[in-house]
């Protein structure tokens, strides 16, 4: 009987050629051409009420290149009598890429009558914010008040796919972790994987992982064009997991989250990356606002810089 040793000296496969072969496998991948852009999201220094003017304002002083505007600053700013155009000149005038919208339309409830409402909802605010030049909303579980069908609110996030390539503007697929319903980022892929989408996208964010109980590796299963935007920020170790709020969010880099292997991560999925400073922290609102965003930007700067 041919002997195993023998088979693998016929096809040239000796012990140190398999192992060669396993380590290089196994070896690092090297970090992708992947391009950052920074954005503030307003909630950073929402506190200090500087107003959608303070916001544009001082996010261009500040040096980032986007921001993230919620969609009920910009309705009270129409509703008080000034127009969306020139809203969209604000933004231009400062250099700022209307990145993403932060809204809370309920399209994913089971309630019919609720979820089209929401869907309503959502166009409307799609339309506002097309004619501002963003292209991206946030679409989270808002809303819903019971354990979720993961197969429905797949279906659900298809249908509201279709209204984004409708209106130009693509919803972004948000989990909450302290949310009981939608907390997961197992949960989020799922959704997305069910509506079958090559438009589908994620927004994923440090504090929701690490609250949630999705922790860092999953995001290594992500390819690059499933995220668009990534909310940054970071958590402290001394408030348990399950009582951390919003409130508890610090600059990134400042907590005990693995930043360097987070932004690894995001090297490794290669393409367009806007990480957004997202933190709602109100020892930060008593500070300078612009001092504030300045920090935040100058601390993912040096962690994307590995500084």
């Amino acid at each position: 009987m041919t002997s195993r040793r023998t088979i693998l000296k016929t096809l040239g496969l000796g012990t140190g050629a398999i192992l060669g072969s396993a380590l290089s496998h196994a070896a690092p991948l090297k970090p992708q051409n992947t391009e950052f852009s920074y954005c503030l999201n307003t909630s950073t220094i929402m506190g200090q009420k500087p107003g959608l003017r303070g916001y544009i304002d001082i996010a261009s002083k500040a040096g980032y290149d986007g921001v993230e505007l919620w969609v009920r600053d910009i309705q009270e700013y129409v509703n008080s009598g000034n127009s969306a155009a020139s809203l969209k000149k604000m933004l231009d005038d400062a250099g700022l890429k209307f990145e993403n919208a932060i809204g809370f339309a309920p399209w994913m409830v089971d309630d019919d009558a609720k979820r089209k409402a929401g869907f309503r909802q959502m166009e409307e605010e799609m339309e506002l914010l097309a004619s501002l030049g963003c292209d991206r909303v946030a679409a989270p579980a808002a809303g819903v008040d019971a354990p979720l069908d993961l197969f429905k609110a797949g279906e659900r996030y298809s249908q509201l796919l279709e209204l984004g390539r409708k209106t130009g503007v693509m919803p972004q697929l948000e989990f909450w972790g302290a949310f009981p319903y939608f907390h997961h980022l197992g949960q989020v892929l799922m959704v997305a994987a069910v509506a079958n989408d090559p438009d589908a996208k994620i927004l994923p964010d440090v504090y929701h992982l690490f609250r949630g109980g999705s922790g860092y590796e999953g995001l290594k299963m992500l390819n690059g064009d499933l995220v668009d935007i990534f909310h940054m920020n970071d958590f402290v170790a001394s408030i348990p997991r399950e009582k951390q709020e919003d409130k508890d969010r610090v600059y990134p880099g400042d907590g005990a989250a693995p930043m360097e292997a987070i932004i690894q991560t995001l090297k490794q999925m290669g393409g367009k990356k806007v990480l957004s400073l997202e933190l709602f922290n109100p020892s930060y609102w008593e500070k300078d606002a612009l001092e504030v965003a300045k920090t935040g930007l100058e601390k993912m700067k040096s962690l994307v810089n590995g500084g």
